[in-house]
């Protein structure tokens, strides 16, 4: 049966194509108000396609952007797949910088650029077609569901309580999300590890108003000053986090994984000129691999104070701000990582200046056995999707509803992504190869076959 569904799969390859051209004119940007009226058109849009691929499917409100769910008709004795995926997208700004326009799918050198077209529309669409293909032969051997939101790129804010309140309805045996990537290009990968997030805003009160530097300079707390003698002392000279406390629950790589990571064809020298730098750096004792996987870590992402215009302006300013992204490993519990980060951050401060904190997200790591029944179906999907053993690898991003799904719903996440580590997500130009829709197709195809075995 599935030599049938991957020859139709073959069949629709250019109306495969069409279809996401379809998808990735909707500027779909969740986080612009002006782009609503898109957001909520591209999911009536996909609802229907749906639709024609055989699923009961319908838009529902979340309390912001609506939520597309969909359903293959339960039948008795099938295990359940919940597939978790999003059509919004990030914005599409600097404008100046596409070769093409964003909302305009162009194919250029056998990949399809426009805003989306990786993350994740081009690998939501290549299970559309992959459920398409199996419709035409009496439909996917299993139970699935289809969650697919609109608030991703802002934070999925909503989708907790959305969730939670359709708890029943989201039953499954087991989720399924493509929003990673391949290693490399003909390195398809399962990512079987993912690090969370714990993200603070720093913020430093001083005098009441801003003050003329020559007038007040010496005499007064200056809070730029303060704030960068803190973030200065966040990382020692080895490249460690220098909060008491932080590493205390960190798991160390197992040496298999360590092994198998070191097979991987990854070259560190081209990885830094691939980016533009000179050398690497980071926490010392560690590869660049484990560093971005399985290390935690302490980034500033923002500062803010004072005049920022053009020319000079000699001011001490009032406040000063910092947004600080912490990423987390298995086992390290986000709310004590909070809680230290704060206590380090105000004993580090001048008792002569107020400190307050805002915290825009916590979620923990996540890390899927690698000798899980789920794991090796996906592993057989892969090789028959791509015609290659997949790469098992972690990933230093965060996909907080993996843990929601955990949380929630009790069931672990398979993470069989398609994209390529040059797809520039993101960024201007983001693009998803013709071939990596194809082989995803084929790859989703084969995992709702092999997934009816659990």
């Amino acid at each position: 049966m599935l030599s049938e569904v991957f020859a139709a799969i073959e069949r629709r390859r250019q109306e495969s194509v069409n279809g996401l051209k379809r998808f990735l004119r909707f500027a779909s940007v969740s986080a612009q108000p002006g782009h609503a009226a898109d957001v909520n058109a591209c999911a009536q849009w996909l609802a229907g396609q749906l639709r024609d691929c055989g699923l009961e499917a319908g838009v529902e409100p979340t309390g912001g952007h609506p939520a597309v769910v969909a359903r293959w008709p339960h039948r008795p004795g099938r295990p359940t797949v919940l597939l978790y995926g999003h059509y919004d997208v990030q914005p599409p700004e600097p404008l100046d910088q596409w070769a093409s326009p964003p909302f305009e799918p162009t194919i250029r050198d056998g990949a399809i650029y426009a805003r989306g077209a990786a993350d994740d529309k081009g690998q939501v669409w290549a299970h559309v077609e992959a459920i398409r293909a199996w419709q035409q032969h009496g439909g996917p051997p299993v139970n699935l569901i289809l969650l697919i939101e609109g608030e991703e790129e802002v934070g999925s804010e909503n989708l907790a309580c959305f969730i939670q309140s359709r708890r029943d309805q989201l039953t499954a045996d087991i989720a399924v999300i493509s929003d990673t990537s391949q290693f490399a290009r003909g390195a398809p990968a399962i990512t079987y590890g993912l690090r969370g997030l714990a993200y603070a805003e720093v913020f430093i009160q001083g005098p009441s108003h801003d003050l003329h530097s020559g007038i007040y300079g010496g005499a007064v707390p200056n809070p730029a000053n303060i704030l960068c003698r803190v973030l200065g002392s966040l990382h020692d000279a080895d490249g460690r986090v220098n909060i008491d406390g932080f590493y205390d629950d960190v798991v160390p790589l197992s040496p298999q994984e360590r092994d198998a990571w070191q097979r991987l064809p990854f070259d560190e020298q081209q990885f830094a000129r691939d980016l533009g730098l000179r050398s690497l750096c980071g926490e010392s004792g560690h590869t660049t691999l484990e560093r971005r996987w399985a290390r935690p870590t302490l980034d500033i992402n923002g500062l803010t104070s004072g005049y920022q215009g053009p020319g000079a302006k000699t001011v001490i300013p009032s406040t000063a701000s910092a947004k600080v992204s912490m990423r987390l490993v298995a086992r390290q519990d986000p709310l004590k990582v909070q809680a230290a980060f704060e206590r380090a951050v105000r004993q580090r401060c001048p008792d002569f200046v107020n400190v307050s904190f805002a915290w825009h997200g916590l979620s923990p790591a996540a890390l899927v056995p690698l000798d899980s029944a789920g794991i090796r179906l996906a592993e057989r999907a892969v090789q028959k999707g791509f015609g290659v053993p997949p790469v098992m690898v972690r990933e230093g991003g965060s996909i907080p509803v993996v843990g929601l799904i955990k949380t929630h719903l009790r069931i672990d996440t398979l993470l069989v992504g398609f994209g390529l580590p040059d797809d520039r997500v993101h960024s201007p130009n983001e693009k998803f190869d013709l071939d990596a829709l194809y082989h995803g197709t084929r790859t989703a195809a084969a995992l709702y076959q092999e997934l009816s075995a659990l």
